[in-house]
């Protein structure tokens, strides 16, 4: 069990989103005991199908799960993907050629207008449609062909957090019986791994308390990390309102380095594999310039950085770390926004609503 947040009243800030942090390991573990053949049985039937070709459709945190699944596709299965203009469809009323195409709608909730409404159109033009959402009965399950249920529960918070992880494990058990390996026992030690790293929230704290006056985010990593990226610089604008950018370490190269100046408060998310490796030059660039680095990561590389939290992902596959390390960084979003004073289940903006997410 993972360790609680602060202890206080019922009514503490952020006590929805907290407790939602709290049950990610349960959740992973219930997809695995519960969801793992359904999803075998759907990839199967896909895979009889032969796509040529994968387009990933969804907004916010999904599209972080979506781009995920991009990784996986491309370097596990070599098949080419790309991450779907919805507008295209919805706005332009283009109707392209989806003939081999799968088409993959990924949403929390099901409930997207323009992503129930892309996906019934691609069905409709010949692509091979499949839905991965937290509602099996929503109406994006409903229009696709095949579903899958990422069995994380009701989600109250509007920062998702169990939804996402859950999607991440969903995307990438399917992503592995497409090609017919057993995903789920390669992933068996994840859901403890997720407790252990939850029960460190003390270490989480003293970093909040480092950034509690931060004006500003930078959020970097490389490969399967960079999901990971840009899901915590969302999660940071919309607890904290800190304006937060997401970079590829290479694209971080390619101008936006001039605004890191001495002290500039930088998150590297690292993998552990080919992902770190590329990413180094562009930490070793950072020292550099004196910026406040972070690292979330193997230990060697936090030892070289101004502060880290350290990820226990020894034997654990590179494309599997991204389900680790978002978790110290949720509960980093929430101690950030409870140290501000405000309430991470109170945004104070509601343009993100279930139905959109």
């Amino acid at each position: 069990m993972s360790a609680a947040f602060p202890a206080g009243p019922s009514e503490y800030a952020g006590r929805v989103m907290s407790a939602e942090v709290l049950e990610q390991p349960a959740a992973l573990r219930r997809l695995l005991a519960d969801g793992a053949p359904g999803i075998r049985e759907v990839a199967g039937a896909v895979a009889a199908r032969r796509p040529r070709f994968v387009l990933l459709a969804a907004r916010g945190t999904s599209d972080h799960a979506a781009l995920y699944a991009k990784y996986l596709l491309e370097i596990r299965r070599g098949l080419p993907c790309g991450l779907a203009s919805m507008s295209t469809i919805t706005a332009y009323g283009t109707r392209p050629d989806f003939t081999g195409v799968l088409f993959v709608g990924v949403s929390q909730w099901g409930g997207s207008p323009d992503l129930v409404a892309a996906t019934w159109a691609a069905r409709e033009a010949g692509a091979i449609t499949l839905a991965v959402t937290n509602n099996p009965d929503s109406a994006l399950a409903a229009v696709a062909e095949y579903h899958i249920d990422v069995l994380a529960g009701a989600e109250r918070a509007l920062p998702a957090t169990k939804s996402y992880t859950a999607s991440l494990l969903a995307l990438y058990l399917f992503t592995e019986s497409l090609g017919g390996a057993d995903g789920a026992g390669a992933a068996s030690a994840v859901p403890d791994l997720a407790d252990e790293i939850l029960a460190r929230g003390a270490e989480v704290r003293t970093l909040a308390a480092r950034y509690r006056f931060a004006g500003r985010m930078v959020v970097i990593s490389r490969g399967y990390g960079y999901p990971t990226a840009r899901e915590a610089a969302l999660k940071l604008m919309e607890t904290s309102y800190l304006p937060a950018l997401a970079y590829s370490g290479a694209d971080l190269l390619h101008g936006p380095l001039a605004m890191i100046d001495n002290g500039s408060p930088v998150i590297a998310v690292v993998p552990e594999g080919t992902g770190g490796e590329a990413l180094r030059p562009v930490l070793d660039r950072l020292r550099g310039r004196g910026a406040d680095l972070c690292v979330v990561g193997p230990a060697a590389e936090t030892a070289r950085a101004a502060a880290g939290f350290v990820l226990p992902v020894e034997g654990v596959g590179e494309e599997l770390q991204p389900i680790l390390e978002i978790l110290p960084l949720h509960r980093l979003a929430y101690e950030i926004s409870v140290a501000r004073g405000y309430d991470p289940d109170a945004p104070r903006t509601m343009a993100k609503t279930p139905e959109s997410s």
